[in-house]
């Protein structure tokens, strides 16, 4: 896995207590670049997504090392006929990128998801084509490249093409 750590690695619920920490990452340029949302500005802004986003939604927890929520990772379930997948995304500290965290927090995800959710039959995530850090991660983790889908989003208002990946049970 890389570097070693002095701190454990693992997942667990946010809570708006972590908006500290939530804010280290979440209001960083590097960190959001790749992501569909812009860096946040306000601390009133993060704890609204905390509030009303992260901490109700069916599966969204902080990444931390140590006790410190370093980053987050979610897995949102599909619906309708997309209803056994489930799309995982995660984040994760500038301070932290390039030790093993986000794939550590990944394999965790992969190791218990299909536990928690027994009719889940896929785990997709969907990386900017130009994200070769993001792709490493989901490599590293298990995951498989699919193939390159072009121009498949919008991201800040420019066509992106993405890549995607997927686990299965």
């Amino acid at each position: 896995m890389g570097e070693s750590r002095d701190e454990k690695i693992s997942v667990r619920p946010i809570k708006v207590e972590d908006i500290d920490d939530f804010m280290a990452w979440a209001s960083d340029e590097r960190v959001a670049h790749f992501c569909t949302w812009d860096s946040y500005t306000s601390r009133d802004e993060a704890l609204h997504f905390l509030t009303n986003n992260a901490i109700p939604h069916p599966w969204y927890r902080a990444i931390c090392a140590g006790d410190r929520a370093v980053g987050s990772i979610s897995v949102t379930p599909g619906s309708g006929t997309r209803s056994s997948t489930a799309e995982l995304g995660y984040v994760l500290a500038y301070e932290y990128w390039g030790k093993g965290i986000a794939t550590e927090a990944v394999r965790i995800v992969g190791s218990t998801i299909f536990r928690e959710w027994p009719l889940l039959q896929r785990v997709e995530a969907f990386v900017d084509a130009e994200n070769g850090r993001s792709q490493k991660v989901l490599e590293k983790a298990g995951f498989v490249r699919e193939g390159l889908l072009r121009k498949y989003d919008v991201v800040k208002g420019k066509p992106r093409d993405v890549i995607v990946f997927s686990l299965l049970p």
